[in-house]
Formats: C-alpha cells, sequence, structure tokens
C-alpha cells in the first residue's frame, strides 16, 4: 500500500465514526487507513485530487518566457497543431514530455507518428496495460500505416470505433460496444466499467460473459466477435484510458512538447525547479539540454541563484539564453546557509579569500560549495580552493594576507568528473564514457551514436552504458527493459527472460555495464537485443587513478 497524492471522502455521518483517520507527515493533513477498494465496498464517495507536477513546470516556463522575452503565454494561447513540435515528436524527442518520456512512449511517438492533437490523446492512452494486454497495439498501428485495412463489425459499431480506425482504445468505446452491440442497457454498461475496475481484483468480469455474448449473438455478431470483444475488455480491466482524461492529459503533452521545441531552456530551467516529478533527474534533463547544443553554466558563487535560472547567451541571437546552476543543487546546502552568499556577494570583493571573510558562510558550506567547485570565478581549481579556505579557518584574513596557495597541482579530469557527482549530481565537463573512450575503441565497443548510423538490421555490436532506467512491465511477458546511456546518447535494451534469469545480479546491481547483443531496427525504433553483459561499475572507481594528473 502506499499514501494517494490527495483527495477526499464524502459520507453522511463524520467519517472518524466509520473509518480510521491517522495524521498525516505533513501539518493539519490525514490519512484514511482503509485503501480505495474499501471505501468502494462500503459505498463511501472517495474523490481524487491529483497533484501534477507538470503544471507547476507549465507555470514556471510561462514565467521565465514573459520575464525574458516579453511574450504572455498560456495552455490556451499556444499556438494550435504547430509542425515543428509534432516532428519533434515523431523524432522521439520527448525528454521531459508530460506523459510521452517514458521508455514504452518514446518508443511508440516513431511508430504512432502523432500529427495533430487527438494523436496525442491516443498516444497517451494507447500504451496503458488495458489496449495492450487487449491486442490492440499492433491492429491500430498496422491500420494507421495503411498495411491492414480498417473494417468494422457492422455500420452500428462503425460510428463507436471510427475514430480510433475500428480498434477500441479508450474505456468508453468499450461501453458502448456492449450496449450497441449486446444489448446493454446504459446502467448494466456502468457496471460493466466497475467491474473492468475491480477485474484484477475480484474478477467481476465473468458475470457479464455470458451476457454479452448472448446479446451479440442476437444481434448476429459472430462467436469469434464477442470472444476478441471479451478478452479486450478483460486487457481494460488491466487499466484503460477514457477518452475525457487522454484529452485533458494530452493538452499538457502538447503545451510541454510546444515549450520544449521553442524554448528548450527556459522549459528545462522550469523542469529543473519543479524535481522531483516525470521520469528523469536533474543530470539526464541537463544533459539532454546539452545535446541540444544549448548551453548550461556551472553552479557559481557570483552568478547563481538559489534556483536554476536564465542569463543571457553568448550568441547574442534573439531569445538566446543560457542555463545557470542553481545553488540548489549543491548536496547538503540549505537555503539558510546561502541566504548572506545572495544577499551580500554584490559587494564583496573579488579575491577569494577576502570574498569568503566578507560574505560571512559557515565553514560546512565553505566545503560544500568548493565540492562544487562554485569557487571556480575567484580560485583556479577546487584543490587551490581547499587549502586557500583551510588557512582562512586557522588564520583569518587579518593575520595573513592568504593572497594565494601557489603551485598546487590542479585536479584531473577524472577528480572533477568524481566531484562534479558526488556535489551536485551530474559534469557539465565529461561524461564518465568521454573518459574512458579511447580503451573502448580499441575493444570494439561503439558509442551509441556509432551503433545508430553504422549497425543494420540484425548485426551485432558492443556497447557500455550507465544504466539509467530498467523497467520490467507486468505485460511484458517477463522481459526486461533498460536505457544506456554514454557520452552520445541513449540506448534502448531488451533484456529476454532467459538472460535476466542468467545474469539477474548485474542486470539488477550494476551501474555501468557492457553489453553484447544484436540489432533490431523498425523504422526509427532501435534495439540491441541483449545476448551477454558484463558489469563494468568498478571502471568507475579506477577511472581517477588510471587519469590522475598528478605526478
Amino acid at each position: 500500500l502506499s499514501q494517494h497524492v490527495g483527495g477526499f471522502v464524502i459520507a453522511e455521518d463524520p467519517l472518524h465514526t466509520l473509518v480510521p483517520i491517522e495524521n498525516a507527515a505533513m501539518p493539519d493533513r490525514t490519512v484514511i487507513q482503509w485503501d480505495k477498494d474499501d471505501l468502494e465496498s462500503l459505498g463511501l464517495l472517495k474523490v481524487d485530487v491529483l497533484a501534477l507536477g507538470m503544471l507547476s513546470a507549465l507555470r514556471r516556463s510561462f514565467d521565465l518566457i514573459k520575464a525574458w522575452h516579453r511574450i504572455e503565454l498560456t495552455p490556451s494561447t499556444l499556438p494550435a497543431e504547430d509542425g515543428d513540435t509534432y516532428t519533434m515528436l515523431q523524432n522521439a524527442d520527448a525528454i521531459g514530455v508530460f506523459q510521452v518520456e517514458s521508455r514504452a512512449q518514446l518508443n511508440m511517438l516513431p511508430r504512432l507518428k502523432p500529427a495533430c492533437f487527438y494523436d496525442l490523446a491516443i498516444e497517451v492512452a494507447i500504451v496503458r496495460p488495458g489496449p495492450i494486454q487487449g491486442g490492440m497495439v499492433n491492429p491500430y498501428l498496422r491500420r494507421r500505416e495503411g498495411t491492414e485495412p480498417v473494417v468494422y463489425p457492422s455500420n452500428d459499431l462503425k460510428a463507436v470505433l471510427e475514430r480510433t480506425l475500428g480498434v477500441p482504445v479508450f474505456q468508453e468505446q468499450v461501453m458502448q460496444i456492449a450496449m450497441v452491440a449486446a444489448g446493454f442497457s446504459p446502467g448494466e454498461a456502468d457496471q460493466l466499467r466497475r467491474a473492468m475496475a475491480a477485474w484484477g481484483r475480484r474478477g467481476d468480469l465473468e458475470q457479464f460473459q455470458q451476457r454479452l455474448y448472448l446479446g451479440m449473438s442476437e444481434r448476429g455478431y459472430s462467436e469469434e466477435f464477442a470472444e476478441s470483444i471479451f478478452n479486450q475488455i478483460k486487457g481494460f480491466g488491466a487499466y484503460g484510458f477514457p477518452e475525457s482524461h487522454a484529452i485533458s492529459f494530452a493538452l499538457l503533452t502538447y503545451s510541454s512538447a510546444y515549450l520544449k521545441c521553442h524554448y528548450p531552456v527556459e522549459f528545462c530551467c522550469a523542469l529543473l525547479n519543479s524535481l522531483p516529478m516525470g521520469f528523469y533527474s536533474a543530470d539526464d534533463l541537463i544533459q539532454d539540454l546539452i545535446r541540444h547544443n544549448k548551453e548550461v553554466r556551472p553552479v557559481c558563487v557570483l552568478n547563481s541563484e538559489w534556483e536554476y535560472s536564465l542569463e543571457p547567451g553568448t550568441s547574442g541571437r534573439y531569445r538566446d539564453v543560457a542555463l545557470r546552476a542553481g545553488l540548489c543543487s549543491v548536496n547538503g546546502l540549505s537555503y539558510a546557509d546561502i541566504q548572506p552568499l545572495l544577499q551580500r556577494r554584490k559587494q564583496a570583493p573579488k579575491s577569494l579569500a577576502a570574498f569568503v571573510e566578507y560574505i560571512g558562510i559557515n565553514r560546512k558550506a565553505q566545503q560544500q560549495l568548493n565540492r562544487a567547485n562554485a569557487f571556480r570565478a575567484l580560485s583556479p581549481n577546487r584543490h587551490q580552493t581547499h587549502w586557500t579556505l583551510m588557512g582562512l579557518s586557522s588564520h583569518p584574513l587579518e593575520e595573513s594576507d592568504h593572497s594565494g596557495v601557489e603551485h598546487i597541482p590542479a585536479p584531473s579530469a577524472a577528480d572533477n568528473l568524481v566531484a562534479d557527482y558526488q556535489s551536485v549530481g551530474y559534469s557539465l565537463e565529461h561524461h564518465p564514457l568521454a573518459l574512458m573512450r579511447e580503451s573502448l575503441i580499441q575493444r570494439g565497443v561503439l558509442t551509441v551514436a556509432e551503433w545508430k548510423a553504422r549497425v543494420a538490421n540484425n548485426g551485432r555490436a558492443r556497447l557500455m552504458g550507465l544504466i539509467k532506467t530498467r523497467q520490467r512491465p507486468g505485460s511484458a511477458a517477463g522481459v526486461m527493459f533498460m536505457t544506456l546511456e554514454d557520452e552520445t546518447g541513449h540506448a534502448n535494451i531488451v533484456v529476454w527472460p532467459k538472460l535476466l534469469e542468467k545474469q539477474r545480479r548485474i542486470l539488477l546491481g550494476a551501474k555501468l555495464i557492457e553489453v553484447r547483443g544484436k540489432m533490431q531496427r523498425h523504422d526509427k525504433v532501435l534495439h540491441l537485443i541483449a545476448e551477454h553483459v558484463t558489469d563494468q561499475t568498478d571502471s568507475l572507481g579506477q577511472l581517477r587513478y588510471k587519469n590522475r594528473a598528478f605526478r
């Protein structure tokens, strides 16, 4: 069990006389200890209230666009049906985009090729257990591509299924099929809807099977058709979207996609300031922005605000902005620690020792800022800064001029990389795989970009990367899907159950792996079918020693 994001329960009598209630962690909030199924059995009215982080991200995006470009936007005033936005989505360029950023959705986008708003509603709804387990996804895609004819069981059902090419995608369509093809009353169709929602735990759908078969037989539909419809209904019992829900979500999908397409830096800044949300970490969002050739600037005591912020870009082009990392990204640093810095830095002298003495932040905050190399504008490197700060702690400025500690070797690229990941969770200088690339080339390991460009369908290849996601959906028959990242991009890895059983410890526990496997190409959807994996996590720890600049 887990606590729901929010909602309320309505009853005729005081709730505490009906259900056990406990105090929540948040002040003035309570939690009802019974779950949604118990409440439904008792006949209590439950209303969910969902707080979507994307709403906050959109508001922050619109605020940034207004402040920097004097353009006022809202979801309702965004240009409709923007071609560039749909092209971006068709290319599966959707990290950070609401509801279509998961691995499964990124694979579906190039296949479904959404080209209008209603396509987005279908995109949102079709990658769900209901349509997948009901066997509706591939028939819909084939009909959309024109490789399978669009047919309808009857003219009556054409009105129900025409907008989804003869395939039921939405929950309402299943209810309408029961009414049109089997003679269900509206009340019976609503009971069917409730049974679909409860089927996974109670098996309530079976009571409707004979009623459905009999009604369809009386209206001239074949037993095979009745059986296929019932199997689809059982699929929806695993979770399917109502059309109204899908359209509401599609509005947020389009809004976030439009912003990513036309205001990528502003949108990324808003996402970072809205975390935690979505599938991706700050590292993933920032690396994606860098791959789009946008400028990201590191955390800096002179220029960073508490949150991520925007700065004028270096090109001078219209609407060119750069992303500045926020002080909030520094691990262990609190807003209270940093308030003196934000309040006094404009008047502070620009030598390191004098600056630190003037702003008066505590020793712990100084160390955390230096681990993030936030003093880079005042000192050549982390090591130099460390010794200067150590000197200040033992000898205040008035006792020594602290003009600088000479002849301190700079950290190696690997040292900086490790320190970056430990302090802020990402590095703007190097990707770990970039520092290993020379040895990987000698071993025949391709970059993700090379693999995508050079390897033909069924061709074999070796990749190495950080594991960014692992997914093993219940509808995938034991198959595990992983996303690997190197310095050039992401690769989708498919692990069949036999290999997962054989190499489970590596596949579930490793951070960095080498994969040997076979390319699978379908249009723009690429997978590496894993045949063998090797745990390379220890290479991350060895990296700093192999690349050390000290002698």
